[in-house]
């Protein structure tokens, strides 16, 4: 769990911003006359938490010689679920916030946008240990 915790710190950190951001009665704001703010907002959440893993897991892969299919666990699944789990326990949990099929879509949407940002930002990484491995 140490080094676990040592390996993806920014990760972590976002992942609890995240779930107080989803959790908190947030203010009312001008920005919420803005038609899609909410979906922008999410999907930058998800880009930023599913970026950072991807960053921190390549990052760490040259002393853990990881497989890749564990990136894509790590920081494309498991945010996928846990981005359909917050919106199921804001409906379910929480009697100011609601679960939403167009957030869970947009939150999909920053996920997927991540694992394309690091194929194109990372390529060097992807290389030195090859697709499949």
């Amino acid at each position: 769990m140490k080094s676990f915790i040592s390996r993806y710190p920014c990760s972590l950190a976002i992942i609890l911003l995240v779930t107080y951001l989803s959790f908190f009665r947030p203010p009312h704001t001008q920005l919420d006359k803005v038609i899609g703010i909410d979906k922008l907002v999410h999907t930058a959440m998800y880009f930023l938490m599913a970026g950072l893993l991807w960053w921190e897991f390549l990052r760490g892969r040259v002393k853990t010689q990881a497989p890749m299919w564990h990136a894509w666990i790590g920081a494309f699944l498991c945010p996928l679920l846990y981005g359909g789990i917050v919106e199921l326990a804001q409906e379910y949990c929480t009697d100011h916030r609601g679960g939403e099929w167009l957030d869970f879509a947009a939150n999909s949407s920053g996920v997927i946008l991540a694992a394309i940002a690091a194929r194109y930002l990372f390529p060097s990484q992807l290389k030195k240990f090859g697709k499949g491995k």
